[in-house]
Parts: C-alpha cells; sequence; structure tokens
C-alpha cells in the first residue's frame, strides 16, 4: 500500500513539474512577445504624436534614440537587479516598469512621453538580460528550443506592434489609448509570470552570487559582447534606412519597400524556431553563424553591386543573415557554466554591445551625407558584417567563459 502511495505520489509530482513547465514557458513566451511593441508601435504614428504634441523633428530623433541608449545602460545594471531581488522578482520589476511606461507616456506633453518611454525601456532591458538566465537554469536540456521560442515571441511582438497600431489608432481615435493598449498584454504577461515563479522550481528566482568575478578581463566575454554588438548594429541600421535604400536605388515604390522589410521579421520566425534548436545539439555553432552571415553578406553586395536586379532576393538574403541574432542569445546562455555567469556575460553582451549598436544608424547617414551615395555605407556594413561572421566563429566554440 505504501508502495502505491509513494508511486501516485511520484506521478503527483511529476504531473506538477509537467505543469509548472509548461506554465513557465508560456510565460517566457508572453514575457518576448512584449519587448518590442513599445518600440515599434511609435513609428507608425510618430508624425501624428509629434503633431500632437507640437514637438520639434529633433524631439522624434531623441524618442527613437532613447529606447537603445536605456537598453545600454539598464543592461548593464539587470545582474545588480538581480543579485538583489533574484532572477524571478527582477523579471517581474522589468514587467511592471514596461506596463507602467507604456501607460505614463501618453498621460500628459513631449516630456512625459520621453519620461515613460525610458521607463519602459528601461523594463525591456532588464527582461532582455534576465530571460537568458531563466533559460539556462530552468530548461538547461533545452536552452536551443527555448531560446527559440524566445526570439520568435520578440519577433512576433515587434510585427504585431508595428502593424497592430494604425488600427487601432483608427478603432479608439486617437494615438493615445492606441498606444496605451499595449500595456494590457504587459499586465498579462505580468501576471502569468508571477504565478509561473512562485511555482519554484527551474531555477527562476534563483539568486546571483554577490561576490561572484568579474567578466570584464575575460576574453571570450568580449568575443560574444563584439559579436552581439555588430549584429544588433547591423539589425538597428537596415530597419532603420532599408527602405530608403530600396526606394533610391532599388526601384521600388514606397508601399513595396515597406513590404520588403516586414518581410525581414516574418522570415525570423521560423528561422528562430528551428535553427537555435539544431544549433544548440551540436559542440559548436560556428558553422551556422558563419552560414547565416555568408547570407546577409551576399544581401549586401547584391544590393551594392545590382540593387535592382531583384530587391526581393536581396531582402531575404539579408533577413537571413540578420537572423544570427537568435544565435547571438545562444551563445549567451551555452558558453556560460551558470545561471551567476549567464547573468553576467547577458548583462555585458546586451549593455556594452548595444552601446556600439547605437552608433550605426548615425555613422551611415553620417557617411551617406558626407559622400551624397550609398556606395561609402554599404561599404562600412560589409567590413561590420565580416568582423561580425569572425568573431561570431570564436562566440560559437564550445568554450566557457
Amino acid at each position: 500500500m505504501s508502495v502505491e502511495c509513494r508511486q501516485d505520489g511520484a506521478q503527483g509530482t511529476g504531473r506538477r513539474v509537467a505543469a509548472g513547465g509548461a506554465l513557465f514557458s508560456v510565460a517566457v513566451a508572453l514575457t518576448a512577445l512584449n519587448l518590442r511593441p513599445a518600440i515599434t508601435s511609435v513609428g507608425p504614428l510618430l508624425d501624428e504624436t509629434r503633431a500632437s504634441l507640437g514637438a520639434s523633428e529633433t524631439w522624434a530623433g531623441l524618442l527613437t534614440t532613447v529606447p537603445v541608449l536605456c537598453f545600454a545602460v539598464a543592461g548593464l545594471i539587470a545582474p545588480l537587479l538581480a543579485r538583489r531581488a533574484g532572477v524571478g522578482a527582477a523579471v517581474s520589476i522589468a514587467l511592471a516598469l514596461l506596463a507602467g511606461g507604456l501607460v505614463l507616456r501618453v498621460l500628459d506633453g513631449s516630456l512625459l512621453m520621453i519620461g515613460g518611454t525610458l521607463v519602459a525601456a528601461a523594463g525591456i532591458a532588464f527582461a532582455g538580460v534576465l530571460i537568458p538566465v531563466v533559460v539556462k537554469e530552468s530548461f538547461p536540456a533545452r536552452i536551443g528550443l527555448m531560446t527559440g521560442v524566445y526570439t520568435a515571441a520578440l519577433q512576433l511582438g515587434a510585427t504585431l506592434g508595428s502593424a497592430l497600431t494604425p488600427p487601432l489608432d483608427i478603432a479608439l481615435g486617437g494615438w493615445r489609448p492606441a498606444l496605451a493598449t499595449w500595456a494590457a498584454p504587459a499586465v498579462l504577461a505580468l501576471v502569468v509570470w508571477t504565478v509561473a515563479a512562485r511555482r519554484g522550481g527551474f531555477g527562476a528566482a534563483a539568486q546571483a552570487d554577490r561576490q561572484g568575478r568579474s567578466l570584464l578581463r575575460n576574453r571570450l566575454a568580449w568575443i560574444i559582447t563584439v559579436f552581439f554588438g555588430l549584429q544588433a548594429l547591423l539589425a538597428f541600421v537596415v530597419i532603420g534606412w532599408l527602405p530608403r535604400v530600396l526606394m533610391d536605388v532599388g526601384g521600388v515604390g514606397r508601399g513595396e519597400a515597406g513590404l520588403l522589410l516586414g518581410l525581414l521579421a516574418l522570415l525570423a520566425l521560423p528561422i528562430s524556431l528551428v535553427v537555435p534548436a539544431l544549433a544548440a545539439r551540436s559542440g559548436s555553432q560556428s558553422g551556422w553563424i558563419v552560414g547565416l552571415g555568408g547570407c546577409g553578406l551576399a544581401g549586401l553586395l547584391g544590393l551594392l553591386l545590382a540593387p535592382s536586379f531583384s530587391p526581393l532576393l536581396w531582402t531575404v538574403l539579408l533577413g537571413l543573415g540578420m537572423s544570427v541574432f537568435s544565435l547571438a542569445l545562444t551563445t549567451i546562455a551555452l558558453r556560460a557554466r551558470t545561471g551567476q555567469d549567464t547573468a553576467k556575460l547577458s548583462g555585458m553582451a546586451q549593455g556594452f554591445g548595444y552601446l556600439l549598436a547605437a552608433a550605426g544608424p548615425f555613422l551611415f547617414g553620417l557617411l551617406h551625407d558626407v559622400t551624397g551615395g550609398w556606395t561609402v555605407p554599404f561599404l562600412m556594413l560589409i567590413g561590420v558584417l565580416v568582423v561580425q561572421i569572425g568573431v561570431g566563429a570564436l562566440a560559437g566554440r564550445p568554450r566557457y567563459v
């Protein structure tokens, strides 16, 4: 009888663990889904927002630059927050900041809009740094799969933010309720995350060490940081400038250029779901990183040498190259032995990496203004991508920081 009781107890525990794992997977996906709409929802309504607030073009430029700089600063602070509050609680704080910032930024004028965006971006940065820690601690046997789920949800959220906000603007009667609507899924993610984290296990609330070593003198940590920063730099430039390039030299109209930009996000969804899981199964991820980088290089060369030949083909190749983002996150989780080191490596890679990436769009535009053409800016991007492929190959080798 006691044996039967023990068997029933074990089966019940197994069912609870399975249910907790499923709920935690949903919590990770929901969190990721909310880490881009706060940013991508602004662009389609930026002109309307600026006119309504009586703000300048400089203000608009600041509004779009602030999130990237905030990613860098908050990314460096995130490991400290995790040490003080625990990873699970820190992600809850991040989601609360995100939801609060989304509401705050629509309540008053242009200054509060900037302030609310800063708060929301801080929440995004905290969560973005800590989710790889959650994946490492909670799903050690499924790091590639869960990183793929996380990245795919992140890309889907970016697409939904840009695609659904204009219809919301029309349906709700203005930009304020349209932008504030995105606080609702953030609150939902907060509720689900809090419930999942309280069920325990899976390392979600693990405390980081208080007196651990620094990674600032670790060569591999800097290689991963440069890899992350260069792929982010390329992504920010492409997202900001690709439509303009396609219209100027690719022979496409404004509508088609917008559709091609949207295609980049769509391409990333299936790749993010499949490639990280496959890459994580092998000892080295270098081959995948070099392969995707080679696709991106072919796309850049096509846009440089024969832009009007096939804008669709060049965009597809470029989108494949940009999908290396999922592998950048995968390497962060795989190159650290513990959750504590993962937190430090994630904070370092995303903090310093986003600082590097923030210079990309400005430098690309500056080179275009100075030279009056696209050749020199594209040569700069090609150089960035070549270096990215090289450091990415090093980052993908099976070693630990």
